[in-house]
C-alpha cells in the first residue's frame, strides 16, 4: 500500500500531513486566525476566553513558524489574523479599562469579516495547492539508500564550452537496496545534497518553465524516503541495474518516488544531470552550471536541436553504464562492489530523456530493456534495434501532436523484440514524473490520476515490464499492462 503520510521516526514539528498539506503548527496557526474573525460574533459572555486562546494560539505559533521559515502560504492567514486582531480584542480593553464595549452594527462588520476569512481560507487552499511533497512509502522488501557520484568521461569534450581541454562531466544519484536504518535517522533531501542546492534547483526549474521562485518553495523542504549512504542490502544479491535520463531542462530528482520504489524491489537505479541541459547541476567543487537550452521560436531549429541533445544525452547513458560496471568490477573501492549486474541493465528516461533511451538502446547493445516515459523519439537515423520497449504515454485526444504516435510506432516496430505502448487514461505528460506531488492538481498540468494514484501507476508498470524483462519472472505482462490503459503489442515482423 502506498502512504501519504511521514514514518513515526520522522515526526518532527515542521513535518507535513496529508489533507490540506499544512504542519501542525501552521493548522494551528490557522486555527487562531480563524477563532479570532469569529470571535466577533460569539455572544459576549464567551468572546473573552474564545479571543484570549485564539490570540495566543496565532501569535505563538506565528512566532515559531516564523523562526523556523514562514511558508508564502500562511502570509494571507496572517494578513486575516491580523486585520481581525484589533476588531475581536478592542472590547476586552475596553472591558478592563470600564468602559462599555462598543460594537459595530451587524452589516457594518460583515464585509470585513468576510474579507478576513478569504483571507484565511486563501491560505489552506495555497498550500493544497503547491505543497510541501510527501513522498509515497515504497512497497518493496528493501529499505532504500541512496548517494551522489560525479564522473568525467577522459576521452569526450564538453561541446558546450569553448574550452579544448573541458571535458563532459556528469552527476549521477543512485538509489539502491539498502539495511534498515536506525530510528529517527535523518532522509535525504529532495532535490540536492543540501538544503543549499536543493533551492537553487528548485528556482532554477521554475525559472525555467516561467514561474515564480516562491511558489516552489515548498519544494525543498522536502524530505524523501531514501537514506543517505545507507549500507548496502543484506542478502548478497546482485541488483539490476536502471539508468534514468530526465526531461528537457529536468533534473536527476525529478522521478525520485519511482526511483524509491524501484530501489525496494531490488533494483539499482541511476539517475542523470546532463550539464548544460539541466536546469541547474550543482558539481562536487560548489559550481553551478545552468541550462543553455532554450526555444528558438523555429520548429525545424529546435527538432534539430532537440535531436542534437538527444545523442548527447545517449552518450552519457552509455558512460554512465561504463562507469557502473567499474564501480561493481571494484576499480574504485566502493561498498556497491560485486553488487551489480550490469548485464542485466534497462536504460529509461521521461520526455526527452525518453528519445534519449531509445537511441542509447540503438547505440548501445549492453542495455537489456527500454522504457520511455512519454518520449517524443528524436534518433535523426532510426535503426532496428533488439531490446524490447516499453513506452508510457499521456491519454491521447485532440491536442496531441499527430506526429508522436506515429513517429513512435515507427521506432517501436523496429525493435526485434516485442514491444508494448501503454497509453494511460487520465494522464498528462507530467504525470510521469514527481510533479504530481508537489504542483496544483489542475489534469491539463498533471493529469487527473490524483497524487497518490500517479506514482503508483507509473512504478507498477514499470516493474512488471523489468520484472518480466531483467529478471524473466514468470507472468501475464500483457494482463497486467492493461490493467492500466490501453495497450498495444508491437511483435517483431508484423504489424500491431
Amino acid at each position: 500500500m502506498w502512504r501519504g503520510v511521514a514514518r513515526a521516526d520522522d515526526d518532527r514539528v515542521t513535518d507535513i500531513l496529508t489533507g490540506p498539506q499544512m504542519s501542525l503548527l501552521e493548522i494551528l496557526a490557522l486555527l487562531g486566525a480563524v477563532a479570532l474573525v469569529v470571535a466577533r460574533w460569539l455572544p459576549p459572555a464567551a468572546r473573552p476566553p474564545v479571543t484570549i486562546a485564539a490570540g495566543a494560539a496565532f501569535l505563538l505559533s506565528a512566532l515559531v513558524l516564523s523562526v523556523l521559515g514562514l511558508r508564502w502560504q500562511l502570509l494571507p492567514v496572517v494578513a486575516g489574523a491580523v486585520l481581525a486582531l484589533p476588531f475581536a480584542v478592542s472590547p476586552l480593553v475596553r472591558r478592563r479599562t470600564g468602559r462599555p464595549p462598543r460594537r459595530a452594527r451587524w452589516w457594518l462588520a460583515l464585509p470585513g469579516s468576510l474579507v478576513c476569512f478569504a483571507l484565511t481560507a486563501t491560505g489552506p487552499a495555497a498550500a493544497l495547492a503547491f505543497p510541501v511533497p510527501v513522498f509515497p512509502e515504497p512497497t518493496g522488501r528493501f529499505a532504500v539508500g541512496t548517494r551522489v557520484l560525479q564522473w568525467t568521461d577522459p576521452d569526450r569534450p564538453e561541446t558546450a564550452t569553448p574550452e579544448p581541454d573541458d571535458r563532459r562531466t556528469v552527476v549521477v544519484q543512485l538509489w539502491y537496496p539498502a539495511q534498515e536504518s536506525p530510528s529517527g535517522t535523518q532522509r535525504a533531501q529532495y532535490l540536492g545534497r543540501t538544503e543549499q542546492e536543493a533551492r537553487t534547483v528548485a528556482d532554477a526549474l521554475a525559472s525555467y518553465v516561467g514561474l515564480p521562485g516562491f511558489l516552489m518553495d515548498g519544494v525543498p523542504r522536502a524530505r524523501t524516503r531514501a537514506v543517505p549512504d545507507a549500507p548496502v542490502a543484506r542478502d548478497g544479491a546482485r541488483f539490476p541495474v536502471v539508468l534514468f535520463s530526465p526531461g528537457l531542462g529536468g533534473v536527476r530528482t525529478q522521478n525520485t518516488a519511482w526511483a524509491e520504489e524501484l530501489a525496494s524491489n531490488g533494483y539499482l537505479v541511476a539517475a542523470l544531470d546532463h550539464p548544460y541541459d539541466s536546469a541547474a547541476v550543482v558539481l562536487a567543487d560548489g559550481r553551478t552550471i545552468r541550462t543553455e537550452v532554450s526555444a528558438t521560436g523555429d520548429d525545424a531549429e529546435d527538432n534539430r536541436r532537440a535531436a542534437v541533445t538527444a545523442g548527447i544525452r545517449a552518450a552519457d547513458l552509455g558512460f554512465a553504464l561504463t562507469q557502473l560496471g567499474r564501480l561493481d568490477r571494484g576499480e574504485t573501492g566502493d561498498p556497491l562492489t560485486g553488487r551489480l549486474d550490469t548485464a542485466r541493465a534497462a536504460v529509461t528516461g521521461h520526455s526527452l530523456g525518453g528519445a534519449a533511451a531509445l537511441q542509447a538502446a540503438r547505440q548501445d547493445a549492453r542495455f537489456a530493456a527500454v522504457i520511455d516515459l512519454d518520449g517524443y523519439p528524436r534518433d535523426p537515423d532510426p535503426r532496428p534495434f533488439r531490446q524490447p520497449v516499453l513506452a508510457l504515454t499521456q491519454e491521447i485526444g485532440p491536442a496531441t501532436d499527430p506526429r508522436y504516435l506515429p513517429r513512435l510506432t515507427e521506432v517501436l516496430e523496429l525493435s526485434t523484440a516485442t514491444s508494448y505502448r501503454l497509453s494511460i487514461p487520465g494522464a498528462a505528460h507530467l504525470t510521469f514524473m514527481d510533479a504530481p506531488l508537489y504542483l496544483p492538481p489542475v489534469p491539463a498540468l498533471v493529469g487527473s490520476l490524483g497524487r497518490t494514484e500517479s506514482p503508483r501507476v507509473v512504478a507498477e508498470t514499470t516493474l512488471a515490464f523489468l520484472d518480466a524483462t531483467l529478471r524473466q519472472r514468470p507472468g501475464d505482462l500483457v494482463g497486467a499492462l492493461s490493467e492500466h490503459g490501453e495497450l498495444t503489442t508491437y511483435r517483431p515482423g508484423s504489424s500491431p
